[in-house]
């Protein structure tokens, strides 16, 4: 690294913990310099040396802040991009980036003017899960593919207390928190697709927003991508399923970053990233006698630094970003829609 990106982060709630100052604080080519806390100042703790600010607006006119995280509430990434980028910053935004694509064009024009440039935070494609699921489809194995399903089911049957998901807030809902991650790793294999067919519902007691959604996205060739969750599956079904003309793929949703670093684990420690024995991929495949075969797939390794490698190499090097406009267009088109 021939240099270190200066980089505050607007919040240091679960997300700033676990998604964002720990690859920052371990990554060489940035400096964790500044952090808003309005209330408690856990972070300077954690990390001693960082400023802690008081207000968004303070951290945001830090004139040595390269970089800003954009990790607050969904209704207000429209208002904090824009306030980061007259301020002269490349910015990285935690999904969902707006709430509309006219929010998102606004902000890529206002990007292009000021020199500066944008980069969204879909860390679930560097899921272990996930990539294994990349890997198999990415190698043939299955032949035509046929069905796809990408899941990502709970079970909260209870309204949570941030009130920016619960309340009917813009961004709000499940189709918002969750939709993101799913829409962009179908996007990311299969691309822009023909048509989509979106369902929501409400189902919990007392909701306010969508707590359920399936959606149908149409590729050339028969290609049927469904992507669905769900907050009331005691019992969850497979994360992947994939059907094509030589087997099935069963793979369930394994990835263990999030959990080891709620407890604390550290990235480098052992076991980091790691998926729990049992979580391997059931591969089906049926030869042309009409010989079943099965095998397990292993999954690498997660680890989401490598988003932030993509981050650094796009601002030092002018390094392509693997996540692109295009794509979180089309994410958006298929969140707004009615």
């Amino acid at each position: 690294m021939n240099r270190e990106i200066i980089t505050g982060i607007l919040a240091y709630g679960m997300s700033g913990k676990v998604f964002h100052v720990p690859f920052i604080h371990n990554h060489p080519g940035f400096k964790l310099h500044a952090i808003t806390e309005r209330n408690t100042k856990q972070a300077a703790l954690d990390y001693p040396g960082l400023i802690s600010y008081d207000a968004i607006d303070d951290l945001i006119k830090d004139t040595a802040i390269e970089l800003v995280i954009i990790n607050t509430p969904n209704y207000t990434h429209y208002e904090y991009a824009t306030k980061a980028l007259k301020a002269g910053k490349h910015i990285l935004v935690e999904k969902p980036f707006t709430a509309t694509t006219d929010e998102a064009k606004e902000l890529f024009e206002l990007a292009d003017e000021a020199g500066k440039q944008i980069f969204f935070y879909q860390n679930r494609r560097w899921d272990s899960d996930f990539s294994a699921v990349r890997q198999v489809i990415e190698s043939g194995v299955l032949g035509k593919l046929n069905e796809v399903h990408f899941r990502y089911d709970r079970y909260r049957n209870v309204i949570g207390p941030k009130t920016f998901k619960e309340e009917p807030y813009s961004a709000s809902g499940l189709m918002y928190d969750l939709g993101p991650h799913l829409i962009d790793q179908a996007v990311s294999i299969f691309g822009k697709p023909e048509t989509f067919h979106k369902i929501l519902g409400k189902n919990r007691k007392g909701t306010k927003v969508d707590d359920y959604f399936s959606i149908h996205l149409g590729y050339p060739n028969s290609v049927n991508v469904f992507v669905h969750a769900n907050l009331l599956l005691v019992d969850p079904l497979p994360a992947f399923v994939l059907h094509g003309e030589n087997g099935s793929l069963h793979k369930k949703r394994a990835d263990i970053q999030e959990e080891q670093l709620l407890k604390g684990m550290k990235l480098g420690d052992e076991g980091y990233g790691i998926e729990l024995p049992g979580s391997e991929g059931k591969l089906t495949l049926i030869d042309e006698e009409g010989n079943k075969s099965v095998s397990k797939v292993e999954s690498l390794e997660g680890s989401y630094l490598p988003l932030f490698d993509a981050v650094y190499e796009s601002i030092a090097n002018n390094a392509p970003y693997p996540v692109t406009r295009e794509q979180v267009l089309i994410q958006l088109e298929i969140l707004q829609a009615p």
